[in-house]
């Protein structure tokens, strides 16, 4: 092919040529031969699908660029017998039918000279300037006799990167994709596996989070048909079968259509076929196929207000299907993607889908990124203006991308970041929660407090005791929901670490990666906090089973004699129970116990209730001085703290239990439970006056978020 074949700098004759549509064109590769029919004209067909988006663009570089691709590719052929110079031109024609800006496209012209030929980076920027070079160094392959094994998840990498700084090095890279997904047929059927996975794996989600639908569904087609021969060819005899003139959604279409048109609401209304891969999740979902499920009706309009008028008049006049109503105009998704959903039934009970959108948003719904020209255009005024002000404008670096660069700096290894930027693709939908300073945090679908812990903090998240969600308490662990307030709770102690259970909560590859470096650095300190520990005079804790079985059988446990405590009756020994070891100034009532002694609780103490239950009559008991002191022999008292898990809790706490000069008689610390530890203490004090300080010096501990006194249930003994 010449690369004097066409001269694109000519002016374009207007014929009445439809449009190109990339859906039926991909449907047309599918469904028979034909697709790899030399493009005509050459460089002028592409010109011709730039110009009906960009009329005033100047098409001189891109004539430059197509001599250039031409000339450097001349000789080469495709695995298919196609020159090479067909694929950057059918690469480019994809691009140009999504309505990219001319700076992209001439990038696609280029973008396998450098990886191909002779031609060097420092020559394309010279000849077309850094911008096209940018993008042509974004796409080049990393070559395998420098990295091995390593060249591919290491050229995924350097495109992300990239991308980082130019959305548009992507989109190239998608549309190179698609065209050789299109011509995968020549390839061994291992190739076309291999290269299939990698495309469902890594290519077609960043085609979904970067909106480029029309690219993404025909990917989605090409990969269930190498990957799932069978169930594509019972999905395509489906579709065939449903074709015909006389389908439900033409009748519906027609009812909507005069609805519309009577109400006075300027519409275009459209039948949208499903794409293979959409029809067989319906199909798996419901069972038998509906003659509606094969499309929807899409409804296009020139304003935002227009779309919520044919909602009232669709609900108005159908009966509506409620639960599929979804309003992704006010709340638009990370995608870009802006569109109103919903279902109604019509003639005979025949429920279609329909979506509705502003023709901007059925744009940027197929296009996605590539129909925002160029975002990083520094003339604004000469910049194409074909975004309302009043319509959503896109980041230049989403969310997701900024998080996915993020954690790629610390996966140094080519495996770990290959196998966790798959996981990370793999989850589809995001979700804002809110922080307590007003800024936001967006994450993964399914992330936890651990995952904002680390977005918000980085390291600092190491730390982390737990969190309040929504003004309540609540453990790492807890999964968040859209719109959720979170506010982190950090540990003073900078030295502490995470815990291994963390990475059974942690979503976000950020966390991961964080959580089991720390954890490789640290793995003496990494171990589980000791379940007891036994001080003083008391006994020694039983083990771990016996303390499980005890702590399920009721039982009344029998204290210290009380010195200082009168009761009413006969003189007896008395005590103070040890299910809620009682101090002044608490109030108090006695039972008999077994061997004439008389225990003495706590008046909200459950085992009160349980005593009374059982028909045991109380015995009154009082504080011995009108002051509510006890004896110089002090006062014992079990206190349980709850607290979030981290390392040197336990130490911590004992501590601001010596500096209040209370002696531990025994402590015990349950094993955790969510983050969550509770430790209960007998402690003897000087002074029941020390008591509120003491409690008050606990709860400071970092960690702690409650200290209460202990109420066992404890029946009579």
């Amino acid at each position: 092919m010449s690369a004097e074949a066409a001269d694109p700098g000519a002016p374009l004759r207007r014929r009445s040529r439809p449009r190109i549509d990339l859906r039926r064109l991909g449907r047309v590769a599918l469904l028979g031969p034909g697709s790899r029919d030399r493009l005509p004209d050459a460089i002028g067909h592409v010109a011709e699908a730039h110009r009906a988006h960009h009329p005033d663009a100047d098409l001189t570089i891109l004539r430059r660029a197509y001599v250039l691709a031409e000339s450097s590719h001349r000789g080469q052929m495709r695995k298919s017998g196609e020159p090479y110079i067909t694929h950057p031109l059918a690469v480019t024609l994809i691009l140009a039918e999504l309505g990219a800006e001319t700076t992209t496209l001439t990038a696609s012209l280029l973008h396998d000279t450098v990886e191909d030929t002779e031609v060097t980076l420092d020559q394309v920027r010279e000849q077309f300037g850094d911008e096209v070079c940018y993008l042509v160094d974004g796409v080049t392959k990393l070559e395998k006799v420098d990295y091995g094994a390593a060249a591919e998840p290491e050229t995924f990498r350097k495109m992300l990167v990239a991308t980082g700084n130019d959305v548009r090095v992507m989109s190239i890279k998608l549309a190179d994709r698609l065209h050789n997904m299109r011509t995968l047929g020549v390839m061994r059927p291992e190739k076309q596996a291999r290269i299939a996975k990698v495309t469902r794996d890594v290519l077609i989600p960043l085609a979904e989070r970067l909106g480029v639908q029309a690219l993404k569904t025909e990917l989605e087609d090409l990969v269930f048909a190498i990957l799932h021969p069978e169930e594509y060819e019972h999905t395509r005899a489906l579709i065939a079968a449903a074709a015909g003139p006389d389908a439900p959604l033409d009748t519906i279409a027609d009812n909507v259509r005069g609805t519309l048109r009577d109400a006075g609401i300027s519409a275009e209304v459209l039948i949208r076929p499903r794409h293979f891969v959409s029809v067989h999740r319906v199909r798996r979902k419901r069972g038998e196929l509906r003659g509606t499920d094969f499309g929807r009706l899409l409804v296009l309009v020139a304003e935002d207000a227009d779309c919520y008028a044919v909602l009232g008049e669709l609900h108005t006049c159908f009966t509506p299907v409620i639960s599929e109503f979804k309003d992704f105009i006010a709340a638009p998704k990370f995608n870009l993607y802006q569109s109103l959903h919903t279902a109604v039934v019509g003639p005979g009970g025949a429920v279609a889908e329909v979506l509705i959108r502003t023709h901007r948003m059925h744009k940027v719904a197929e296009a996605g990124v590539v129909a925002l020209g160029n975002p990083y255009a520094q003339d604004h005024a000469a910049a194409p203006q074909t975004e309302p002000s009043d319509e959503r404008a896109d980041p230049t670096r989403p969310g997701w991308l900024s998080r996915l660069l993020d954690w790629q700096e610390s996966a140094t290894d080519p495996d770990t970041f290959w196998t966790t930027l798959r996981a990370d693709l793999a989850q589809d939908r995001e979700i804002t929660v809110f922080r307590t300073d007003g800024g936001t945090l967006g994450l993964p679908a399914g992330a936890s407090c651990v995952d904002a812990a680390y977005a918000q903090y980085g390291d600092r998240a190491h730390t982390s005791i737990g969190a309040r969600v929504n003004g309540r308490l609540a453990t790492l662990s807890t999964v968040l929901s859209d719109g959720d307030t979170v506010q982190l709770l950090l540990a003073q102690d900078t030295a502490s670490g995470p815990s291994p259970d963390w990475l059974d909560h942690a979503r976000t590859p950020a966390a991961r990666i964080a959580i089991t470096a720390w954890l490789t650095d640290h793995p003496d300190e990494a171990k589980p906090t000791p379940s007891t520990m036994t001080s003083g005079p008391g006994p020694a804790e039983p083990a771990a089973p016996e303390r499980a079985a005890q702590a399920t059988a009721p039982r009344t446990r029998s204290g210290p004699r009380a010195t200082g405590v009168v009761v009413d009756g006969p003189d007896a020994p008395v005590r103070l129970a040890g299910c809620c070891t009682p101090v002044p100034p608490d109030e108090l009532t006695g039972f008999v116990v077994r061997g004439g002694a008389v225990t003495v609780h706590r008046r909200e103490c459950p085992a009160v209730a349980a005593m009374q239950e059982i028909g045991r009559a109380p015995v009154g008991a009082r504080w011995a001085d009108a002051g509510g002191r006890e004896s110089d022999a002090g006062c014992r008292v079990t206190l349980v703290a709850e607290s979030f898990g981290r390392p040197r809790l336990l130490a911590d706490l004992t501590e601001a239990i010596a500096t209040a000069e209370a002696a531990i008689v025994s402590a015990t610390v349950e094993p955790p439970s969510e983050q969550r530890v509770r430790h209960t203490y007998t402690l003897q004090l000087p002074d029941a006056a020390g008591l509120p300080a003491l409690m008050r010096a606990m709860r400071e501990v970092a960690g702690v978020y409650d200290v209460s006194r202990a109420q066992h249930p404890a029946p009579a003994g």
